[in-house]
């Protein structure tokens, strides 16, 4: 492929939007769960929910999939869908609340550059909960680039910083 300029700084993807079996299943765990709002729902087919009241930044539809089943595995299709928390406290606390869910983690990492929750939704989907580190605290190889890496990840450290 031929190499094209990159793509200006500041773009970032807006939201994703997830093929669910059971809009209300859904609902009670992104919203239930993670915390986030609803902004509108389209009766039993849609809803498009947010944090901190932007338009949306995941949209849930059952137009293609409503009583649906996860696609096997070695099929194709979305991993994960990252949501970014911008404090570790704010991800201690995502932590607890799918602990409390009784909601078990597929993995925990510290990546250098971020630390990470991997989990499933009801429809399993891929979702990982996630805090990136400052820049400056980014490991980085002796030529200056990333030198990411995946450790475990210490929970309970993870919980001390929850704001109460």
């Amino acid at each position: 492929m031929p190499q094209s300029p990159p793509i200006i700084a500041g773009t970032r993807i807006g939201h994703v939007h997830l093929k669910v079996a059971d809009l209300d299943r859904a609902l009670g765990f992104y919203c239930g769960v993670l915390g986030f709002e609803v902004m509108q729902r389209m009766g039993s087919g849609a809803a498009f929910i947010s944090a901190g009241g932007y338009h949306h930044h995941i949209g849930l539809n059952t137009w293609e999939s409503k009583g649906g089943h996860p696609p096997p595995p070695g099929t194709t299709g979305l991993f994960h869908t990252a949501i970014l928390y911008p404090t570790r406290a704010a991800l201690a606390d995502a932590l607890y609340r799918v602990i409390q869910a009784g909601i078990e983690l597929d993995g925990a990492s510290d990546h250098g550059v971020s630390e990470a929750l991997y989990l499933r939704d009801p429809d399993q989907n891929g979702v990982e909960l996630y805090r990136d580190r400052p820049r400056e605290e980014w490991p980085r190889a002796p030529d200056g680039s990333l030198a990411m890496f995946t450790r475990r990840l210490d929970l309970e450290d993870l919980l001390r910083q929850r704001e109460a």
